[in-house]
């Protein structure tokens, strides 16, 4: 299977509320870089699939109906996954929908993600949050 098609999994197994499923994904040193100002305490650094998958993914789904929906793909020669597109929801407390771009970088280790960068519009998160 090749890199892209893992980080495909990650993209299904989000838009399915799934978990168990995105844990599989992940390889036991996953790190995740998200971007700063990202609401419920979401943006930061994150080692771990289980403490990424709590305080990031868990965090956002408790406050959001949402999921990222990809648009573009490129794959590097060293391996690196480039993905754009769009993440679509409604925020829970308030009701009102909102769209953000972003931009995913993922690298896949051992057969499983290991590491993502993600860049997002968190200006368009925290406006959904305001009734």
């Amino acid at each position: 299977m090749t890199a892209s098609e893992i980080v495909r999994g990650f993209y299904t197994a989000a838009q399915a509320a799934d978990a168990a499923a995105i844990l599989a994904l992940l390889h036991p040193e996953f790190e995740a870089h998200t971007a700063p100002g990202l609401p419920c305490g979401a943006g930061g650094a994150f080692r771990g699939p289980e403490e990424t998958l709590a305080r990031v993914w868990g965090a956002v789904f408790a406050e959001f109906d949402t999921a990222p929906y990809a648009e573009t793909w490129h794959e590097t020669v060293d391996g690196l996954v480039v993905v754009t597109g769009r993440y679509r929801g409604t925020a829970r407390a308030t009701g009102r929908s909102y769209e953000a771009e972003f931009a995913h970088l993922w690298r896949v280790t051992e057969g499983r993600i290991s590491w993502l960068h993600q860049y997002t519009d968190t200006a368009r998160w925290r406006d959904a949050l305001v009734p």
